[in-house]
This record gives structure tokens, sequence and C-alpha cells, in this order.
């Protein structure tokens, strides 16, 4: 399953996900993985959610980002949710050609029974159809 979170910058989007992420140790029996753009929130979360740092592996885009992650679930097969923040920043794409990578990430969910939590900046009403519908 794949859900956004969508909002403005400064909306509180990563608060939520953050405060998603911390409450999800209390529900997932796997391991949570947070992944962000820099290092900024990393002490906001609880120590047993695995954090990464995904400027440290110069992820630049969509299909290079879908690559990392396939990588980490073909390494842990306990992973059952991801949360990422500065979804858009770290994909340096345009959100309205994502359509192909988004059908691909729900497959990749699907198939390895892992949740994917994404927080996307952008004005809601701007964005395509096919992203709106994963909103939480």
């Amino acid at each position: 399953m794949i859900q956004v979170i969508m909002g403005k910058k400064g909306s509180g989007k990563t608060k939520r996900l953050i405060d998603q992420a911390n409450d999800a140790l209390k529900v997932e029996h796997g391991s949570v993985v947070f992944i962000d753009d820099d290092t900024r929130y990393m002490y906001d979360l609880r120590h047993e959610i695995r954090f990464v740092d995904a400027s440290d592996y110069k992820i630049a885009s969509a299909d290079m980002f879908y690559g990392f992650v396939s990588g980490m679930l073909s390494m842990n097969f306990d992973i059952s949710v991801i949360f990422v923040d500065a979804f858009v920043k770290m994909v340096n794409a345009d959100m309205k050609t994502m359509e192909p990578f988004f059908a691909r990430l729900e497959e990749l969910s699907k198939a390895r029974n892992v949740n994917f939590v994404i927080s996307i900046s952008g004005d809601p009403a701007e964005l395509p159809e096919f992203i709106t519908r994963y909103a939480i």
C-alpha cells in the first residue's frame, strides 16, 4: 500500500510523517525505515527506526530511488513500512510524469508486503489524480 501526505511547504507534512513513523513501532511487526534527504530530523525519530540519509547515496531520479528501495528490500525481508520525506526534492522530478513510477512502486509494495508513506510538497489541487488517490 502507498499512502501520500501532501501539502504546501510549511504545512506540517514532516511532523505528521515523523509522528506516524514513531507510532508505527507500536503496531508494525517488521522493521520501520525512514528515508530523508538530510539528517535534520534524525533525532526526532525513536531509536528503533532505521534512519537513512539519502543524500549519502546521491539519488537523482525516481528510477534511482526505486533501485535504492528495491536493494533495501532485497537485503532485509523484515521491512514492513518505509516512510519517505522530501520525496519531490529527492527524486528531482515533475510529479505529473510520475504515474509509471507509482505503478511500479505499488507492484513492489504488494510483492514484498511493504507499505510506503511518502510526503509530497505541492499544492494538492495541482497534483495529478494518480497521486491524490493515495492521499491520507
